[in-house]
Parts: C-alpha cells; sequence; structure tokens
C-alpha cells in the first residue's frame, strides 16, 4: 500500500436499535383482537375500520423515526 492511498471506508451496517420499531407497524394490525368490534363508532364508522385507519399513520410515523435515527451523520 502506498502512503497516500485513502484509509478504506468502513462498511455500512444495519444493525441499529432503532430498526426493531419497524416491527410495530407489522405486528400490530396482526392483533386483531385489539379492533374486532363494531364500537366505538367515530363519525358513523365502526372502530374496525378508523383502528385500521390509524395504523397508516402510526407506520409512517415509526419509518420516519427509523430513518432520522438512522441515517448517517455527514
Amino acid at each position: 500500500m502506498a502512503a497516500q492511498d485513502p484509509p478504506p471506508e468502513p462498511r455500512r451496517t444495519d444493525r441499529s436499535p432503532w430498526n426493531w420499531l419497524l416491527v410495530v407497524p407489522v405486528v400490530l394490525p396482526l392483533l386483531t383482537l385489539l379492533f374486532n368490534r363494531d364500537e366505538p363508532r367515530i363519525a358513523g364508522f365502526p372502530a374496525f375500520y378508523w383502528i385500521q385507519l390509524c395504523f397508516i399513520p402510526l407506520g409512517v410515523a415509526c419509518t420516519v423515526l427509523v430513518y432520522r435515527m438512522t441515517r448517517k451523520k455527514g
């Protein structure tokens, strides 16, 4: 190796504990005991529908948080 060669870049690793937060939007909708009911109703929609719709912003929030916490500081 010549004295002028730059040092090799460190390998990127995806082993951040923040990645475990991505399990929440995957597992939570699978727990049907949380939303398998008719009441309470919001704007006439049964709990099943509006809870399912709440999972969308939850998934987005988890993804954004993991992205921001694990991106490489440059």
